[in-house]
């Protein structure tokens, strides 16, 4: 037999659950358990590999990144958004006399229990209370498509850029 094609034996311990799956491959693919090991083994010491798995972790880290970003982008626009409605809020409520604050804090508390029961109510449907509000608002739905499909256009332009 050539050097090129001898096979050299090994006796391997694998863990149980590993022996389980590769038999399972093995039977699924209808292929010898040793060509499916040898074309691993071939893939772990190939030159490439290294390279490979680096190009798979910076793909996956540059999509790590892009998602901070947009969660850092909405945690911002939020910030602004609630330090804008605070504001609005201090400027426009007028104080209250002290005989009306007793019923005013009363009021207060069953209101924010009700917001409570909203909130909650919203978060299991799932959907977003800004797009109620804009359809609510403006009910042209095919502009408001139009512009989600847009920012996803303008999303993915700014990925492949990257």
């Amino acid at each position: 037999m050539s050097q090129l094609h001898s096979r050299h034996r090994l006796n391997l311990f694998i863990e149980r659950d590993h022996a389980k799956r590769l038999d399972e491959l093995a039977a699924k693919k209808g292929v010898s358990k040793s060509s499916i090991v040898a074309a691993a083994l071939a893939s772990w010491l190939s030159p490439d590999a290294a390279d490979q798995r680096e190009a798979a972790m910076a793909k996956r880290l540059d999509r790590l990144s892009r998602q901070a970003e947009k969660l850092e982008r909405d945690q911002n626009i939020l910030i602004e958004t609630l330090a804008l409605f605070v504001r609005y809020y201090l400027t426009v409520s007028t104080p209250l006399p002290e005989a009306h604050q007793e019923a005013a804090k009363a009021q207060g508390k069953a209101r924010f229990e009700q917001f409570i029961e909203q909130l909650g109510r919203h978060l299991l449907r799932g959907r977003s209370l800004v797009r109620e509000v804009y359809e609510e608002i403006q009910p042209d739905t095919q502009r408001l498509d139009e512009t989600a499909a847009l920012a996803e256009a303008q999303e993915r332009a700014q990925e492949a850029a990257v």
